[in-house]
């Protein structure tokens, strides 16, 4: 089992080990709950993202993201804004409007994201368990499109 630093593995209800992932340099998540927890309705992840990690500009065909902002602050790429969220705000990013946040500060942000529906956290799991990955590929399959380079602005 991972643990991050900030973030120590937890059990949920069912008496399962949650467990925190790596999905890239720089990012850890926890699926809180997943979308099998929920009919596929939602699901929830807790992110924690290290000074300057974040996602590439892209879009997606079938969630909206609604974001708690716990810890730091997000720098958020929506559409044609560009805007801070810190601790305490939200923001809902809906599915279709191309995207992308980051951790401009040099503190960890830690979010709460919920994904309705749920299900695209299991592209978290595929990239955790490593090896081989085509991410153009799994890009398709869960219907994101990147679609450029992590803003800087």
């Amino acid at each position: 089992m991972t643990s991050s630093p900030s973030a120590p593995a937890r059990t949920t209800g069912r008496g399962d080990q949650e467990e925190w992932i790596g999905t890239r340099p720089g990012e850890h998540c926890l699926i809180r709950i997943a979308a099998e927890d929920t009919g596929g309705v939602y699901s929830v992840v807790e992110i924690v993202s290290d000074p300057g990690d974040g996602t590439p500009l892209h879009v997606h065909q079938n969630e909206d993201e609604h974001f708690l902002i716990l810890e730091g602050t997000a720098r958020i790429n929506y559409g044609d804004r560009t805007f801070n969220a810190k601790a305490g705000d939200t923001a809902t990013l809906l599915r279709g409007i191309p995207h992308a946040w980051r951790n401009a500060a040099d503190i960890p942000l830690r979010m709460a994201v919920t994904c309705t529906p749920g299900g695209v956290e299991d592209v978290f799991r595929i990239i955790a368990r490593g090896g081989e990955i085509d991410l153009p590929a799994l890009a398709a399959k869960s219907k994101v499109q990147v679609l450029g380079p992590m803003p800087t602005d």
